[in-house]
């Protein structure tokens, strides 16, 4: 019989723990892995028990009772403070489906949408690396084509599409394939935000925050004020669509984190990299990575720093890749032209460091360089952009021209 693949939630005193295990059934005996450790034991009927040993010699039982694709039971494992100690915890579980053929295209029509990066929501679809995923998301105020309200505002994001083979430690690669805007208009505002703002005009600005809603001409690729005025009669500026939010579900010990924050496992990163014809590598926390994406944005600018793009609604197409067994420091994307890294946190002098840090991973890794010729490189070629001035965390951007770069390993 065909190795069977099983996801298990484990309550770890309300706290959900994500494994996958790996089943090999021999008439009544089961072999296997539970994250990388042995497991053995015996099958009847229905029901499911089995023994594991860690790398440290400790045992965990479980006993599970199989109900079609799904299970739950009840595990005793080794109390995390006493190793004398034992500790009952229930588990629920899924069995992932088997590959069908070769790769496909899978049209999803969400449903409802999320407002946190989170490991414990179920996923919309399985998908496996190679496949497409061609569906659409809603702006970042809830509000869908249609100008009907589907979710509560706050950047709800589709998804999660579950990656079928994606383990912690590895690392996601989205390919962004299409980004095509599906309605006429987007909202914004006028706003400055305070990152942006020297003292002196804090007082003036503080009367800002009024909607601006703009036209967008999808024939000719432009936006527009649609109450421009004045010196802003004539302005219009080329869309360049872009996901606001692209991300996994962070790793275990985490809550579940808001759509408008950012962290190692990506989020509301508000990238205008994020593009169609590029790549973002994301590592993976959670069996099966958890992919979710949204708050599309006709066009922003660095900084995102009137708190608002053009937030609008948009159809997206993206093929799932994995690299097994090698994780990144901090999110990437790789345009034909450029590879950046993206560094996100509370000040920008530390996102600045995690962005240069991520680069000096990626050379080192990739492409074969010393630290010092790392060094050389950047004091050479380094450029660096702010992404994100709008969230509690802030985003710098590095990149390089990959025209520089010796080849790739």
């Amino acid at each position: 019989m065909a190795a069977e693949t099983w996801i298990l939630r484990t309550d770890l005193w309300g706290n959900p723990a994500f494994s996958t295990l790996t089943l090999e059934r021999h008439e009544n005996r089961v072999t296997g892995d539970l994250d990388g450790d042995r497991i053995e034991g015996r099958s009847a009927g229905n029901e499911l028990t089995l023994t594991g040993t860690d790398g440290r010699g400790r045992v965990s039982s479980y006993r599970m009772r199989l109900r079609g694709t799904d299970l739950s039971g009840m595990a005793d494992m080794p109390d995390t403070n006493d190793p004398a100690a034992r500790a009952a915890h229930a588990i629920t579980g899924w069995r992932v489906p088997e590959r069908s053929g070769g790769p496909r295209t899978i049209d999803f029509t969400p449903t409802d949408y999320s407002n946190s990066w989170n490991a414990d929501r179920k996923p919309v679809v399985v998908v496996w690396p190679g496949d497409t995923i061609h569906t659409t998301t809603i702006d970042s105020g809830g509000v869908d084509e249609h100008g009907k309200t589907r979710a509560l505002f706050g950047n709800p994001q589709t998804g999660p599409f579950f990656v079928a083979g994606a383990r912690p430690g590895d690392t996601l690669v989205v390919h962004i394939r299409k980004l095509a805007l599906n309605r006429d208009w987007a909202d914004s505002l006028d706003a400055l935000v305070g990152r942006a703002l020297g003292t002196s005009l804090v007082p003036e600005a503080a009367a800002l925050g009024r909607p601006v809603k703009w036209l967008l001409d999808r024939e000719a690729g432009r936006a527009r004020p649609e109450k421009a005025q004045g010196a802003l009669a004539g302005y219009s500026v080329p869309v360049r669509p872009m996901l606001g939010g692209l991300g996994v579900a962070p790793g275990f010990g985490m809550p579940a984190i808001s759509t408008g924050d950012t962290g190692r496992f990506g989020g509301n990163m508000d990238f205008n990299e994020v593009v169609e014809g590029n790549t973002v590598y994301l590592p993976v926390q959670q069996p099966g990575a958890l992919l979710y994406f949204g708050d599309a944005h006709a066009l922003q600018g660095d900084g995102e720093t009137t708190q608002y793009a053009l937030e609008t609604s948009m159809d997206v197409t993206v093929t799932v890749g994995l690299i097994p067994g090698r994780s990144v420091s901090a999110p990437r994307v790789e345009s034909p032209d450029e590879i950046m890294v993206l560094g996100q946190a509370g000040t920008l002098d530390e996102a600045l460091k995690v962005s240069s840090t991520g680069m000096i991973q990626w050379l080192r890794d990739d492409y074969g360089l010393t630290l010092s010729q790392v060094a050389q490189v950047l004091g050479t070629a380094m450029r660096y952009n702010v992404a994100n001035l709008a969230g509690r965390n802030v985003g710098v951007a590095a990149r390089l021209d990959k025209a520089l770069l010796p080849p790739k390993r």
